[in-house]
This record gives structure tokens, C-alpha cells and sequence, in this order.
């Protein structure tokens, strides 16, 4: 199987970087140390707007103008998808339930929210009230998510502290899906973005965010 080839390597505005999502040109990306949300500016690399989250921002995707971010919050880690506008913050009424209380990183294909759980080993696409509207099982733990052209992207791994990590791809199309270990990640990766040519990831130990191609 194929790595990965990275293009760049940055140090991140924050330590821990967990979350990102790419919204019209910038880069979102979630610190779970800070607890804020961050926009960058991907070509100057400069932050151009950031806010605290409700909670740690495990998860985060862009669903048009707006962006929807997993929060673990309180005492007991209740996970909550909530609805973030750009320049303005976070919506206080939005706070839609995971199932299960369950979940670390979020997708959306242009209808359904997609909400996918680590050890469960399973994506749940979403109804607008949160319920199950489908269970796509996976053959590994799953931390990074998004969908590109209807196919769902995973970061994937089967021993969190190993270094064995991979770019899964899952074609929920079928009936069936079609799942496939495409690349492998060499590093403890967290979270996946697309830009409309890239992949974008967090090397969260080392305080990076990379941008990788793969082939």
C-alpha cells in the first residue's frame, strides 16, 4: 500500500489541533488544549478569526455558509453537534444530541449530517433531527472525516498509539458500501479536511497541521 505524500507541514496557531473543515477559502481548525475555533487564511497561514467553543471541538464540517461543530461538554463528555455562522459565533439554541451520546468527527454530503463513533467503528448519517437515518459499518477506529462528491473519507486506525494510521475510502452509494484502505497515514492523525484539491490533516503530538496528496 501507497503513504501518503505531503505537500506542506505547519505548525499549528494552537496547541493540540483536533478539528477542520474547509468553508469557503479558509481553514477551520478546532484546538482541543484552547478550546477555541480558529479560521485561517491557508496561504498566509494567519489567524483571521477565532471563538470558544461550547466544549472541547472534537469534530467540525461546513454545511454552506455555516459550520456544524461535535462538542464533548460538561462533567459526563455529552456530545453535541452545534451551529456555528462565520464572524458572528456560536448559535446558543442549536444543540442537537449524537446518538448514543457518542461521537468525534463529523461529514456532510449537501443533505445529511455524518456522524462518526471511534470504537463503535461505524458512520451514522443523519436525519435534521438526529435521528439514524443509516449505520455504515467500518473495519477499523475511525478519527478524521469527510465527504467528497458523495464518497465519505476516514482517518482510520486499529491501535490508536501506534503509528499505524490509514486514508479509508467508503462509497455509500450501494447498496453494500465499498470500503478501502486507500493510503497509509505514518503518523497519529486526527481529523480530515478537503480544500478542493487536497487532504488536510492534524498531527495533533506534534502541533502540526499537514497537507497531503495521495499519491
Amino acid at each position: 500500500m501507497q503513504t501518503i505524500r505531503e505537500l506542506k507541514r505547519r505548525a499549528s496557531p494552537a496547541p493540540k489541533p483536533q478539528s477542520l473543515a474547509f468553508a469557503g477559502p479558509l481553514l477551520w481548525m478546532g484546538s482541543r488544549e484552547t478550546k477555541l475555533v480558529y479560521a485561517l487564511d491557508p496561504i498566509a497561514w494567519l489567524v483571521r478569526w477565532q471563538i470558544a467553543a461550547p466544549g472541547t471541538p472534537y469534530g467540525m464540517t461546513a454545511t454552506g455558509d455555516e459550520l456544524r461543530v461535535l462538542c464533548s461538554e460538561g462533567d459526563d463528555d455529552h456530545r453535541l453537534i452545534r451551529r456555528l455562522s462565520p464572524g458572528q459565533g456560536f448559535d446558543p439554541k442549536f444543540a442537537l444530541p449524537c446518538p448514543d451520546d457518542a461521537g468525534s468527527q463529523l461529514g456532510f454530503d449537501g443533505q445529511r449530517l455524518h456522524v462518526s463513533q471511534w470504537y463503535p467503528q461505524k458512520v451514522l448519517a443523519l436525519e435534521p433531527d438526529g435521528m439514524v437515518a443509516r449505520t455504515i459499518p467500518v473495519p477499523h477506529g475511525i478519527c478524521g472525516q469527510c465527504i467528497v462528491g458523495g464518497v465519505i473519507w476516514l482517518v482510520t486506525t486499529d491501535k490508536e498509539e501506534t503509528n499505524d494510521y490509514w486514508l479509508t475510502r467508503v462509497d455509500p452509494r450501494p447498496p453494500t458500501p465499498v470500503i478501502e484502505d486507500v493510503a497509509r497515514i505514518p503518523f497519529q492523525a486526527r481529523a480530515l479536511a478537503w480544500d478542493g484539491w487536497h487532504f488536510w490533516t492534524n498531527h495533533r503530538e506534534q502541533n502540526e497541521i499537514v497537507e497531503f496528496t495521495t499519491g
